[in-house]
């Protein structure tokens, strides 16, 4: 009798035990305000069959930590160099890495980049862009290649006098 009421005393107390380490180790992540650099870009002419590196920023604004746990984008030519998911500590930036492959796209190409997690209000955020892809030029060269030969040549003067681009790209004034 002994024997069986300190049985039924360890299974408690280890029922007890577990339930309030397994309690105290719950944590909620609520939802986080977020702040993305350049969220609509148009990028300039590229070649098709040229790659294009697309380096996203997010500032976490809030409390609690960012978790990006999927990314979906818009076609199959884009993929995302990270693993997942992406944790962004609070007041901390951090970036999402993607590589658009413009092999099986033509003329002006729009997609647009889903990122899933803990972000106010909805839930996702949205991220889009826009490039003009050319086709590679069999015998005479296009625009895209002679503007890109003049620029080479006329390196930094022309970006003095354009006001340099040195990301690649442009957005949209508010």
């Amino acid at each position: 009798m002994i024997n069986k009421a300190l049985g039924v005393a360890a299974i408690l107390s280890i029922a007890i035990c577990a339930t309030v380490f397994l309690s105290s180790c719950k944590k909620t992540v609520e939802m986080t305000t977020i702040e993305i650099e350049d969220q609509d870009r148009h990028y300039y002419p590229i070649l098709q069959g040229e790659e294009l590196e697309l380096n996203y920023g997010f500032t976490n604004l809030g409390e609690d930590p960012l978790i990006i746990r999927e990314v979906q984008t818009s076609c199959g030519c884009m993929f995302v160099n990270d693993d997942l998911p992406i944790v962004i500590l609070p007041r901390k930036k951090g970036y999402i890495h993607i590589k658009y492959n413009s092999t099986k796209n033509i003329g002006l190409v729009k997609h647009y980049i889903y990122c899933y997690g803990n972000i106010a209000p909805e839930g996702r955020a949205e991220l889009r862009f826009d490039v003009h892809v050319v086709p590679d030029a069999d015998y005479t060269r296009d625009y895209e290649e002679l503007y890109r030969e003049q620029r080479e040549l006329n390196g930094a003067v022309s970006d003095a006098v354009d006001g340099g681009l040195q990301r690649g790209y442009y957005v949209d004034l508010p």
